[in-house]
């Protein structure tokens, strides 16, 4: 899907806790934003004299405002490079390229219900979500899980928000029995009860499998990882991208994109470890060997969608509908 691409300015840095920005992006004119629902992110376009990449970084304001969006962006030296960049290149009146915003990550507005989990950074879509909520007048709760009351950031938003007395924070350097403990946080299985999670992997894995073998549905746990350890290796496979006429091996170190644009045939690329869904491809024939964190586990049963910036094909030939 292709969205149209916005020229928006920094008009406010906020440095937080925990080695954190909040970004809050405007028109330089000052007029209304395309709308947001709660979960969306946008595609930030970063680019210097060495750097030309993508990223998605997760919304956290209110989706009812339309004349700003906000982001938090968690300066990690251990990435590949895109949070630097933000928090190198994101002054007041720097002027970026921005796609979307969308969602990959919606919420469920009619649940009776709402458990939110947020470890670390993971909370920004967090955030988006009690706001709508709140104005819903929906039961919620937001479980944030952090290494220190030090680094957590966002505190002063939370503390004068409406919804403060729905957070509970959980910290890891502090007393056992104030940290996230699923015997206790973690709400009976029900068809109108519905959780969300996003975070570091590690976090995310052990909720969502503490919440599957408490019995929760997996229709009813969302997730939504900011990146993930992909192993792209594998045995080679041929791919005919059959709308374009073109047929390539892909390598045991290559990837279905990487091979596809050598011969011309572009597949629009961005996180590049299966986590945003950019990239998408519909599966004609063959068995796809899927290695994202993107698709749902019904999608992966089917076999008819295929993320090509790092899923393999299991069969020895994949056509794709390119």
């Amino acid at each position: 899907m292709t969205f149209n691409t916005l020229s928006l300015i920094v008009l406010k840095r906020i440095e937080e806790p925990g080695n954190i920005v909040r970004l809050r992006f405007g028109r330089p004119d000052g007029g209304a934003l395309p709308p947001f629902t709660a979960g969306g992110h946008l595609d930030i376009h970063l680019l210097d004299e060495d750097l030309d990449m993508w990223r998605q970084y997760s919304l956290c304001s209110d989706p009812a405002e339309t004349g700003f969006y906000e982001i938090g962006v968690l300066r990690d030296p251990k990435s590949r490079g895109g949070s630097e960049a933000v928090h190198r290149l994101a002054r007041q009146g720097a002027s970026f390229d921005i796609e979307g915003p969308r969602n990959h990550f919606p919420l469920e507005e009619n649940a009776s219900l709402s458990v939110l989990f947020g470890g670390g950074i993971g909370v920004t879509p967090m955030l988006a979500m009690a706001q709508r909520l709140h104005r819903l007048g929906r039961d919620f709760v937001l479980h944030y899980c952090t290494r220190s009351r030090d680094v957590t950031a966002f505190r002063d938003l939370i503390a004068t928000a409406p919804w403060t007395d729905r957070v509970i924070y959980h910290h890891d350097d502090l007393e056992e029995d104030q940290r996230l403990s699923m015997d206790r946080d973690l709400p009976a299985p029900d068809a109108k009860t519905h959780l969300y999670v996003c975070g570091p992997q590690g976090f995310m894995d052990w909720v969502i499998g503490e919440a599957e073998a408490a019995g929760h549905a997996s229709t009813n746990v969302h997730r939504e990882y900011f990146s993930a350890d992909v192993d792209t290796h594998g045995d080679s496979f041929e791919v005919e991208a059959r709308a374009s006429g073109v047929t390539v091996m892909v390598g045991p170190n290559d990837t279905i994109a990487k091979a596809l644009a050598r011969e011309g045939v572009r597949i629009e690329v961005k996180c590049e470890e299966g986590v945003c869904g950019t990239c998408v491809t519909e599966v004609l024939e063959g068995v796809p060997d899927h290695r994202d964190m993107f698709l749902t586990d019904s999608e992966r049963e089917e076999g008819e969608m295929i993320c090509a910036c790092c899923s393999r094909a299991r069969s020895a030939r994949l056509v794709l509908d390119i």
